[in-house]
């Protein structure tokens, strides 16, 4: 075969193949050995399957709906070039009784769109938006191997991990951030075995590289576009972008100013940033001064002022992200941004406040909503890892063997007896 990412040779028999494929994916499920014809990137997807415990009996989950699903499609980059996808694929797609599909970095569905019969016979297996079809979660898979492995590739019938799946054949490509080279997500189109041939892979990656070009076209979202974005949750020392797209690491003084001063673009007092960032009330307002002479250098001219202090530039965060999705319901998308704790070494009272209220409402909205997926990704992150609350909600929704364990753990170590010990 010229092209390994191609699922079949040119003269191949489909039937021919799908039948020794099935025999291979018997034996792997089986007794774990790899047996002709399966390609080395199947072979290695299949393996990853397995390593991640996937099921070839799995379903896919719907991890977003309803307002998480549109909350987090308005955000995401992709969205910006869907009109241009529908253009180069609708067409194809609906015209070929084919779907075209988009997922973002995770292998979650943004979007599923074409015939409509073929929707509803793929809506029967969760291939919907919002459903999750990562490689880890459902196995060989294009749109979720080709985010895996970071490339275009085709997959075809019984090549697929999961059986149900394996009535299909799909090809995707990668899409990347054309400024940063970020993994944005994949472009997917999805049908029978008529895509099994190689200007299907050769269609979803040119179209891949149109999408990219287009988003290095357009202009930046408007908040990025008139002010500053800055990274502040999970990280000591924040990161500021700039509008021409530089970055800029901030001292941990510094980063403290910059989150109180963009959550309060009325201005503040010198004494109320006094109080807000010193624990010592013998902290004089000339040290504050200097560290305000500092940071205007920082961020250049006109930027901040005085009397009171403000910026003159709006300033959009990951923490306002976080905040302003847990405001209007959409819990998934408020967890998925949520990188870690707002400046975590942070000492600065006002800094502290915030960090512990965010903490508080987006763990107490996972617990209320219960789902095990979003909650098992909060106890196994440094910051819930002795979550005692979360933990126990983990063990309500999923009380696996390790779940139980870790909980009796917590609950002897906080001295609490745990009603799962054993």
């Amino acid at each position: 075969m010229t092209d390994p990412w191609v699922a079949l040779e040119p003269g191949a028999d489909p039937s021919e193949r799908m039948r020794a494929l099935r025999r291979a994916h018997e034996r792997f499920t089986a007794a774990g050995t790899v047996a002709r014809p399966v390609r080395p990137v199947v072979a290695a997807s299949w393996r990853r399957s397995a390593g991640a415990h996937v099921s070839p009996d799995a379903s896919a989950a719907v991890e977003l709906s309803d307002g998480d699903l549109g909350t987090y499609r308005a955000e995401h980059p992709l969205t910006r070039v869907m009109p241009l996808f529908r253009e180069l694929m609708g067409t194809f797609a609906t015209d070929g009784e084919h779907l075209l599909a988009v997922c973002d970095a995770q292998g979650r569905l943004l979007y599923v769109e074409g015939h409509a019969g073929t929707r509803r016979r793929a809506g029967r297996m969760n291939f919907v938006p919002g459903a999750r079809w990562s490689e880890s979660a459902m196995g060989t898979n294009a749109p979720g191997t080709a985010v895996a492995v970071d490339r275009p590739v085709q997959v075809f019938a019984t090549e697929h991990f999961i059986r149900e799946v394996q009535p299909w054949t799909c090809a995707a490509a990668p899409v990347h951030d054309p400024r940063s080279g970020r993994l944005l997500g994949a472009v997917d189109i999805t049908g029978g075995n008529g895509l099994a041939h190689p200007h299907s892979l050769a269609f979803v990656q040119a179209v891949a590289r149109a999408a990219e070009s287009q988003l290095a076209l357009l202009a930046p979202p408007s908040t990025t576009d008139r002010g500053l974005r800055l990274n502040v949750l999970g990280r000591d020392e924040a990161l500021l972008l700039t509008p021409s797209g530089h970055k800029v690491r901030l001292s941990r003084r510094h980063s403290e100013l910059l989150v109180l001063l963009a959550r309060h673009p009325e201005g503040l007092t010198g004494d109320e940033l006094l109080c807000f960032l010193y624990e010592d009330e013998s902290v004089t307002p000339v040290t504050l001064r200097a560290e305000l002479a500092r940071l205007r250098r920082v961020l250049g001219p006109d930027v901040l002022t005085s009397r009171p202090y403000r910026l003159a530039q709006p300033v959009d965060s990951d923490l306002a992200t976080v905040e302003r999705r847990l405001a209007s319901g959409a819990v998934t998308a408020a967890a998925s941004a949520y990188t870690g704790p707002l400046l975590p070494t942070s000492q600065a009272p006002a800094v502290a406040r915030v960090r512990r209220r965010l903490a508080d409402e987006l763990r107490a909205a996972l617990i209320a909503r219960g789902d095990p997926d979003l909650l098992s990704d909060w106890a196994h992150a440094p910051w819930g890892e002795d979550d005692l609350a979360v933990w126990r909600a983990l063990a309500a929704t999923r009380p696996t063997a390790a779940v139980l364990a870790r909980l009796a753990a917590l609950d002897e170590e906080q001295g609490a007896p745990s009603p799962y010990a054993t």
